[in-house]
């Protein structure tokens, strides 16, 4: 919930953002906040003491893939294209055009990656995809279709693609991951920004930049979702990520004087009934977990975690959690439960 309210608030202030800053060197300011932000975070934690090698698995050479690409399309095309597509979008009409990532996340982690989706689920994205449509429309452009809007549908695209790549790495350092695709990605884009002339913003719009770049969009944002990640999936991670857009509306209106279009009105119940078929939605079945070793934070009050532990073993936080390499042995259960990294099964169609 926390990281809908926070990505909510992306489109509208970044909109705002972009009176009297380029868009390339804003893109480039939300990825280094980001990834500094988080940076940031993780080294004030080591110095307070906290070991996080006990409490999380950090990437290793097999993770690199996803790192790329997650950098490349969560960290560098979508803010890229976003700025550019904002300007010639009303920002709370932009806010609801973003509800397509949980459509693309969601098709994404089916088609692809083979994760379970249910009738209703499909069904609420067809209600998100209709109300996308109806905002997309614009009768004096080329072919009916308002570019600008097009632009956001192609940014949510490409987030969808991170989050599905985010989820292979959902189980790693989230503060590690999130600094090398911020800090990777905005020096990236700031080379580019600078080739292309763009001189940087005032130092108080610099620091609002990165700062939204670290509560909105990465930094505090990604840690939070690549957190949902890792205890439900892409696809429930991104039904519940299709609530953003209404906080994001709300802030639209406090933040401009603009209102939207007539067609806004009428995609707004049918968007809202789609964000409500999703969030509601529940899952429980037999299923069998096949036996396996691997390593990432967990702990022990679940039904999933009841391995003995060595002598080398970090010890519990005081959450109750550490992460160290287990195994798992073969289990058949029932019980609710989201496509997880311990619930990654297949289902009867």
């Amino acid at each position: 919930m926390a990281t809908a309210v926070l990505i909510g608030g992306s489109a509208p202030f970044t909109k705002l953002l972009l009176d009297g800053t380029g868009p390339l060197a804003l893109a480039a300011l939300v990825s280094l906040g980001s990834g500094s932000g988080a940076l940031l975070f993780s080294l004030a934690g080591t110095a307070a003491g906290n070991k996080r090698s006990h409490m999380e698995a950090p990437p290793g050479r097999s993770d690199i893939p996803w790192l790329i690409g997650v950098t490349l399309f969560g960290g560098l095309l979508a803010p890229v294209t976003l700025v550019y597509s904002l300007p010639g979008t009303p920002a709370a009409t932009a806010a609801l055009l973003l509800n397509f990532e949980a459509v693309a996340t969601t098709v994404i982690a089916a088609a692809v990656f083979g994760e379970w989706v249910s009738r209703r689920a499909w069904v609420a994205l067809g209600c998100i995809t209709a109300s996308c449509l109806l905002l997309t429309g614009h009768p004096a452009a080329g072919l009916g279709l308002s570019l600008p809007a097009l632009g956001i549908l192609l940014t949510c695209l490409f987030w969808a693609v991170d989050n599905n790549l985010g989820q292979r790495l959902s189980a790693k350092d989230p503060l590690l991951v999130i600094s090398i695709k911020g800090i990777g990605a905005g020096t990236v884009t700031l080379l580019a920004a600078l080739a292309a002339g763009e001189g940087l913003p005032g130092p108080a719009t610099a620091v609002a930049a990165m700062v939204v770049g670290f509560l909105c969009y990465g930094g505090l944002t990604s840690i939070l979702f690549l957190l949902a990640l890792r205890g439900i999936g892409a696809a429930r991670a991104g039904s519940l990520l299709a609530i953003s857009p209404f906080f994001g509306v709300l802030f639209s209106l406090l933040l401009f004087a603009e209102l939207p279009a007539g067609a806004f009105y009428v995609a707004l119940p049918v968007m809202a009934l789609g964000a409500w078929l999703m969030v509601s939605e529940e899952h429980s079945h037999p299923h069998r977990h096949p036996a396996t070793i691997h390593e990432h934070r967990h702990r022990h009050d679940d039904q999933h975690h009841d391995h003995d532990h060595e002598a080398g073993d970090p010890p519990l936080s005081a959450a109750g959690e550490h992460s160290h390499v287990h195994a798992h042995a073969e289990l058949a259960h029932e019980h609710p439960h989201q496509p997880d990294i311990h619930h990654r099964h297949l289902h009867r169609r």
